[in-house]
């Protein structure tokens, strides 16, 4: 079976410590607990998307240490093609410092470690699962030549191209148009467009040329946005969260899934903030993530009818332009 999603990934180790609240500058605190699990927005989106019955393929730089074999081990165990993955000999991995707080929320510093060095010479290494993908994902995890080529490549190619814009930071003008779909969080979507509430922002971005923005909006669900269609709010889900470590990643790779299937967009936005809200139930990214079994399940015990449908064993043609 072909590769039907690409990921153009980071692969980092997070290290999470527990602590009742944020830290005060200069402030120490004693930690709850303390965990080492395997991150990375690229891997983690990856991994969803796996999970949610997705063939996955990755292009990536990890280090060459123990770290980077757990990374390796971990895609093997989830099915996903590594032939892409380049190892750093004696370059530290990625990796992620990470504090959860009581009520779940979190703040996370990133070093990029071996990912750094991803170049568009490693994507362009990988053009034969580029070209006959239906999806390639990226973060702002990963340098964005490496991204570019990934996207110059899929548009080449008519296939879809997602961006996480996560972390934060500007994006060259040359990027935006071959950006098909957009899916930051509300303070990223703010930052990017420089605007105070997020229709404003999402129709700049839009005119940038980007193909469609869903801000994603936790419990609240995610907002889809298009040139000239009104907007698309897709309700989320309230549930006790532990934490809300790669819920996003969890959105952005199972949308991707459903894309790569041509799910109209009313079916992959509730199918992806079903697969969210599910992975806030445990701790830690890929620990929490939800089979397409379990999110079908969880669908049906919501009576949510928008989804219901939706079948990752069926995959029809590939298409650049989801289906509204």
């Amino acid at each position: 079976m072909p590769v039907e999603v690409v990921c153009v990934a980071s692969w980092n180790v997070d290290l999470i410590a527990h602590i009742p609240q944020p830290l005060e500058r200069g402030q120490t605190r004693m930690a709850n607990a303390l965990a080492r699990l395997p991150g990375g927005k690229g891997s983690n989106a990856a991994i969803a998307a796996a999970r949610q019955g997705a063939k996955v393929g990755l292009i990536a730089r990890i280090g060459g240490d123990d770290f980077g074999n757990m990374g390796l081990d971990l895609w093997a165990r989830e099915g996903i093609d590594s032939q892409h993955v380049v190892r750093g000999a004696g370059e530290t991995n990625g990796t992620a410092l990470i504090l959860v707080y009581e009520d779940g929320d979190n703040s996370i510093a990133v070093y990029p470690g071996a990912g750094a060095g991803l170049n568009a010479a490693h994507v362009q290494a990988a053009l034969g699962m580029l070209a006959h993908a239906r999806v390639v994902m990226a973060s702002c995890e990963v340098p964005l030549a490496a991204t570019q080529t990934a996207f110059e490549t899929a548009r080449a190619h008519g296939v879809l191209t997602l961006l996480n814009p996560a972390p934060a930071m500007p994006i060259p003008d040359a990027l935006w148009p071959l950006i098909d779909v957009l899916t930051p969080n509300e303070g990223e979507l703010l930052m990017l467009a420089g605007a105070a509430d997020i229709d404003t922002a999402s129709h700049q971005l839009l005119q940038r040329g980007v193909g469609a923005v869903v801000v994603t909006l936790g419990e609240r669900g995610c907002t889809l946005y298009r040139p000239k269609a009104a907007p698309l709010r897709v309700p989320g889900h309230t549930l006790d969260v532990l934490d809300t470590i790669g819920a996003g990643d969890t959105f952005t790779g199972t949308l991707a899934a459903a894309l790569a299937r041509k799910a109209p967009w009313p079916e992959a936005l509730h199918w992806a903030n079903a697969a969210a809200a599910l992975s806030t139930q445990a701790h830690g990214a890929v620990s929490a993530m939800p089979t397409a079994e379990q999110v079908r399940t969880f669908l049906s015990s919501t009576g949510d009818t928008q989804a219901g449908s939706f079948s990752p064993d069926v995959p029809p043609a590939p298409t650049r332009a989801p289906e509204s």
